[in-house]
């Protein structure tokens, strides 16, 4: 079986090793002269950075993260998470609803109150079931959680309103804490959450990169980088692929590259498909790297839900995942800052969004001055996360009957536009090979 896979990211090269494995002649077709798409790193004046924000190997998967550590094998460091999130100028425990003892006091009485007041209506069946992420979010938190945190902090990473975006993805995704959970926190006693994050790795060298030339190893020589997919069209039972100049043949094709950079390179998509694909919808990504002389306080992540704070909705401090990324007398600090096309942020320069990031940490009390900053860079991935706004699923099955059709597997975070994270793209490359292998 001669295999061509599109997109030579996590799931691609993922994809590529286990068809390899199991005997299939594969060849990855990638747009860009490095491999990595979203798990790329980049190393500059002794600072490595993963270009696509900030990324950690943690697994409720224990096949996945095993995969991951094993092909890692020892450039790979275990760290503690520890998580905070910047409310109200302090420091609160993540997630959110095991930190309600660090709120303000009329903070931690709100966010109780209408957490039990909520919980008895909806035993007595006297809230409706939630229809959006809003309801749903207030359906499962009550008011308080819900306008404190958890509303602001969604619509500041999905720059898209709650009560526009569907919730059929969160079951799993964001657990329902025990209410013997949220009663002990708002009380003092500690709790922790999301326990399955509570220990992670990191590459110790080349930063999350490392992750996906390990896993390309074995198939370094069917990697095609600097292949732009110009068309796809079958024949004979098969496929050719071209960039304009070359052209790949192949008995098989899947397509872990974004959909919106599929149907460009297919004939006659129906006008129904290509405005279902147009309406699908997406978010970019500017990641702010700051190296900095001296230390930055002992936090994995910082999550920051206050608009006023700044642009960015996550600050995360690679140096405190690994001594290796940043030189000695050193830490760094990665911003993460979604956006839109034609939005203030997609406006800004590079510049611009990088003196407002500084200026922003300074404010917070993050980075003490401008004279400790030693090294700043920026970079944007237009492609970053799925929205799942309303007419979400009725949209994406659209596209995906096409492909059927087109006999295309679609496999990964943009080509099945799920809301994927590192652990979910190897799990529906493995998954996918043990169905077709």
């Amino acid at each position: 079986m001669k295999s061509a896979v599109l997109g030579g990211g996590l799931t691609g090269i993922t994809l590529a090793r286990l068809l390899h494995e199991q005997g299939d002649d594969v060849t990855v077709l990638e747009r860009d002269e490095t491999i990595g798409g979203l798990c790329r790193s980049i190393t500059e004046a002794g600072f490595t950075f993963d270009v696509g924000g900030s990324h950690i190997l943690f697994s409720r998967d224990t096949e996945v993260l095993s995969f991951m550590l094993s092909v890692l094998g020892k450039n790979a460091d275990r760290r503690k998470r520890n998580t905070k999130i910047l409310y109200a100028g302090r420091y609160v425990k993540y997630p959110f609803e095991n930190g309600l003892y660090q709120l303000p006091d009329e903070d931690r009485f709100f966010c109780i109150n209408e957490f039990v007041k909520n919980l008895i209506a909806v035993e007595k069946g006297e809230v409706p079931p939630p229809e959006n992420f809003a309801e749903w979010i207030t359906y499962t938190f009550g008011r308080g959680i819900a306008e404190c945190y958890m509303v602001p902090y969604n619509e500041k990473i999905w720059n898209f309103p709650a009560d526009r975006m569907s919730h059929h993805w969160v079951e799993g995704r964001i657990p329902r804490p025990p209410v013997e959970d949220i009663i002990r926190s708002a009380i003092g006693i500690e709790t922790e959450g999301y326990v399955h994050q509570a220990v992670f790795s990191y590459p110790v060298t080349g930063g999350i990169e490392a992750l996906v030339r390990a896993i390309a190893e074995p198939v370094l020589p069917a990697i095609r980088t600097g292949f732009s997919v110009a068309s796809v069209r079958e024949e004979k039972g098969g496929f050719a692929v071209s960039d304009g100049i070359k052209t790949v043949h192949a008995d098989r094709l899947i397509s872990t590259i974004p959909l919106q950079n599929l149907l460009p390179c297919l004939a006659d998509v129906p006008a129904d498909v290509q405005a279902a694909c147009d309406a699908l919808r997406y978010n970019s990504l500017c990641s702010v790297f700051i190296g900095l002389s001296g230390e930055v306080p002992d936090i994995s992540w910082l999550y920051v839900p206050d608009p006023e704070t700044g642009l960015f909705n996550r600050i995360s401090f690679p140096s405190n995942y690994s001594t290796e990324v940043a030189p000695p007398g050193h830490s760094s600090v990665l911003a993460e800052i979604t956006y839109n096309e034609g939005d203030a942020v997609s406006e800004m320069t590079d510049a611009e969004i990088i003196e407002h990031t500084i200026g922003s940490l300074i404010a917070a009390g993050i980075i003490p001055s401008r004279d400790n900053v030693a090294y700043t860079g920026v970079a944007r991935q237009k492609f970053a996360y799925v929205v799942y706004d309303t007419d979400y699923l009725q949209n994406i099955e659209i596209v995906r009957e096409f492909c059927r059709e087109r006999r295309i597997d679609l496999v990964g975070r943009f080509s099945q536009f799920e809301y994927l994270n590192m652990d979910g793209c190897i799990r529906s490359a493995i998954d996918f090979v043990r169905a077709n292998g």
